[in-house]
């Protein structure tokens, strides 16, 4: 079972920029597609980004399109999440996750089934 550990989270400024990284263990991280998601207090877990396993293709929720980037890299087991021009309504915990499904390509209504700890963002206004 693969194992995720994301860092990168902090405090930042409105308008300013952070890098999430997720690193996954195992032999078999280049088979999932990867999600990242975010938990705002007294809010579902919403999806942000998601990746294929290939890095072929990837989904946005349309708030996020054109701030975030979702990548990885399969030869260090990373999926990475860019973030710019951050608001104070991007503050929550995010999440990595991944879909043990192999290969697969329904990024925004496929089960993401394993998960990481969460980091925690912060912007201030």
């Amino acid at each position: 079972q693969v194992q995720l550990v994301e860092s990168g989270g902090g405090l930042v400024q409105a308008g300013g920029s952070l890098r999430l990284s997720c690193a996954a263990s195992g032999r078999t991280f280049s088979r999932y597609a990867m999600g990242w998601f975010r938990q705002s207090p007294g809010k579902e877990r919403d999806l942000v980004a998601a990746i294929n396993w290939s890095g072929g293709r990837t989904y946005y929720t349309d708030s996020m399109k054109g701030r975030f980037t979702i990548s990885r890299d399969n030869a260090k087991n990373t999926v990475y999440l860019q973030m710019n021009s951050l608001k104070p309504e991007d503050t929550a915990v995010y999440y990595c996750a991944a879909q043990s499904t192999w290969y697969s390509d329904n990024l925004d209504s496929g089960k993401y089934d394993v998960w990481g700890q969460g980091t925690q963002v912060t912007v201030s206004s």
